[in-house]
């Protein structure tokens, strides 16, 4: 029976985390007043760099909202920023694992 639970669970989840992923797409356009329609980002869109083209100054911005909004704890010189912000569903992932709020 626990594995009939557990499999309900994953798609409950997944929900959670594409829902999230759609709310930080809209944190990232309002945050950074950017001039692309939240739905026009793609889960697996680069944020950095290449993709959407956020630059460092953005992704900080983006981490302060983040952490403001989630209770999310982002630090500049964390060696995971790389892949917690290799995209929209990576952050949305992470958010959704360490979220106090």
């Amino acid at each position: 029976m626990s594995d009939n639970v557990s499999s309900l669970r994953q798609p409950a989840d997944s929900a959670g985390v594409a829902a999230l992923t759609r709310e930080l797409a809209g944190l990232i356009v309002a945050a950074l007043n950017l001039e692309v329609p939240a739905t026009d980002i793609g889960p697996d869109q680069a944020l950095y760099g290449e993709g959407l083209g956020l630059d460092s100054i953005d992704i900080l911005e983006v981490a302060l909202v983040v952490s403001k909004q989630y209770g999310v704890q982002l630090r500049a010189d964390s060696e995971d920023n790389e892949r917690i912000f290799a995209s929209l569903r990576h952050l949305a992932e992470y958010v959704n694992t360490h979220r106090t709020k």
